[in-house]
């Protein structure tokens, strides 16, 4: 039992380590002490609910019993083996995979992360197809490794520049933003001119490999591509021979109401990369899984890529206890079964709160964008002010539902709702009536903005 008080937990924590994507001056973390189903307990004894899942990756909730005896029965049984010896754990999870995931989907990487993933995936693209552009998209986020940062679009990539993008290989497209689209049009008179764009772009670069695309924008607003998206997308990989790769990092695993969001769609990408909830965030574990075309490729190719920790049977273990688990409890049609209820509730917040812009989202994966004006569309922040470190308005907001005692992500200018699939309504309806009461600071600017335009100072 440790005899460190929480105040000295803090401090010792912010002394030695780096607080990530932050400023570190401003950094003041939560002691967390515990946790149980959708509660967080800090060294004070508060509790919180825990209404993103932390990073959007808690998705069987805190303290099932199930994988934490997986974990503590591999680690008795075979706590490691290099990752050219077969495992017990690595064939029974391999054989749940080829049952979950998207048909034609049946050759494995495993790896430790999301971010990893998607680095053996651009890797295995350019070896596959002997090309090495990779077309992401602006808005989205990849991962914090070389390539995978590169291939980010949103502003967490800027300050690793130059040694980014234009090394990498990596050319941005236009992301899918039926609510601000970036080229100016109209859904759905505009035909999905976003993936016209990302097919015009293969056929005028040259040299591409890959085209990399979340299945539903994660962090950067839960953006959910309108139906022909997704389809169009794959024809125009198919028509050009360059690999398609869907990111379900965030996305998959039950979030949307599926067990991968790409299947709300019906396309089957050639490369599928995802991660967090396929153990529930219990332990790390990142996957990579291609279709059996470019798995037949490395019959006589060499397949270079490799990583000490790759199929640990200490992550890959909770893995199937997870996979049981999200089956017995039934959380893929859960998260489906609450989604009118959410977006009813959300759409509420919209109908009442003038400075909320825009709702999306599918399952237990929503957003909630905040903007100045409804008719201008403009966010309370930028990106270049995320980056210069100055205080966010839905941070403000973020700030007074923690103190309420409710964990809710925030970023730039919208909130990420993405609960444990486990939640209760009591608990969703806790969480969104949280956010409604303090929602009121942003209502207020938007007042403002209104008297300042109506007293003709713009």
């Amino acid at each position: 039992m440790s005899t460190l008080s929480t105040q000295k937990v803090v401090d010792i924590v912010r002394e030695t380590n780096y607080g990530t994507w932050r400023y570190q001056k401003s950094w003041n973390p939560i002691h967390i002490v515990d946790a149980k189903d959708c509660t967080i307990t800090d060294g004070n004894g508060k509790e919180y609910l825990d209404f993103s899942a932390q990073l959007m990756c808690s998705n069987l909730g805190h303290g099932n019993a199930a994988v934490i005896a997986s974990i503590a029965k591999q680690a008795q049984e075979l706590a490691y083996a290099m990752p050219s010896y077969a495992t017990t754990c690595r064939a029974e999870l391999s054989q749940l995979l080829l049952e979950i995931l998207p048909k034609g989907l049946n050759k494995f990487f495993f790896c430790t992360g999301g971010a990893e993933a998607n680095e053996a995936a651009f890797k295995i693209a350019r070896m596959y197809t002997g090309k090495s552009k990779i077309i992401s998209r602006y808005r989205s986020y990849h991962g914090s490794t070389s390539a995978a940062m590169a291939a980010t679009g949103d502003p967490r990539r800027w300050p690793s520049e130059p040694v980014g993008a234009k090394q990498q290989g990596i050319i941005f497209a236009p992301e899918v933003n039926c609510y601000r689209c970036p080229i100016k049009h109209t859904y759905p008179e505009c035909g999905v001119a976003c993936a016209d764009y990302i097919e015009h772009m293969i056929r005028n670069e040259g040299d591409v490999a890959a085209v990399i695309v979340e299945a539903i924008v994660g962090t950067n607003g839960v953006i959910v591509p309108p139906a022909e998206y997704m389809p169009k997308l794959r024809k125009a990989c198919d028509d050009t021979g360059v690999v398609m790769i869907v990111d379900e990092v965030m996305s998959g695993w039950g979030r949307s109401g599926k067990w991968f969001a790409v299947e709300h769609w019906g396309v089957t990408p050639d490369i599928l990369t995802t991660a967090k909830g396929i153990t529930g965030a219990y332990v790390p574990l990142g996957l990579c899984a291609t279709n059996g075309k470019i798995a037949e490729y490395f019959q006589d190719h060499l397949f270079a890529h490799g990583h000490t920790y790759e199929a640990h049977p200490m992550c890959v273990a909770p893995a199937i206890a997870t996979i049981h688990e999200m089956r017995r409890l039934g959380l893929v049609e859960r998260a489906a079964e609450f989604e009118p209820y959410v977006a009813a509730r959300l759409e509420e917040l919209k109908a009442k709160h003038p400075s909320v812009g825009v709702i999306r989202g599918k399952g237990l994966f929503w957003s909630v964008e905040l903007v100045k004006s409804r008719e201008t569309k403009e966010p309370f922040n930028t990106y270049a002010e995320k980056i210069a470190g100055k205080p966010l308005v839905v941070d403000q907001i973020a700030a007074k539902c923690m103190a309420d005692g409710v964990i809710l992500t925030s970023w730039m200018s919208h909130f990420v709702i993405a609960p444990p699939l486990i939640i209760t309504k009591a608990e969703l309806d806790r969480g969104i009536d949280t956010l409604d009461r303090h929602l009121s600071i942003a209502d207020a600017l938007v007042e403002a903005e209104s008297l300042v335009e109506l007293a003709g100072v713009r």
